[in-house]
């Protein structure tokens, strides 16, 4: 069984360790060191491709009013 190398001694031996002795671990730090890149790199390819923010059509500023008379509603009818 060999020990485990120390990380700021020989990072890449450290490296080849880890991802044989806890992938799991290796490939979250992985994909998560990802993140950071992506935060910077991501909206300026976005705008050179041309995609720009949707317009919010959460609250209309209008709402369509029926112009004819209102039925009375009498009972349960509604």
């Amino acid at each position: 069984m060999s020990a485990k190398p120390n990380f700021f001694a020989t990072p890449l031996r450290y490296l080849r360790w880890a991802h044989v002795a806890k992938p799991a671990i290796f490939y979250s730090v992985l994909v998560g060191s990802f993140g950071p890149v992506l935060v910077f790199t991501v909206p300026p390819l976005r705008r050179r491709f041309g995609d720009t923010m949707a317009t919010d059509y959460s609250h209309p500023y209008t709402y369509p009013v029926p112009t004819g008379p209102r039925k009375e509603i009498t009972g349960y009818d509604d």
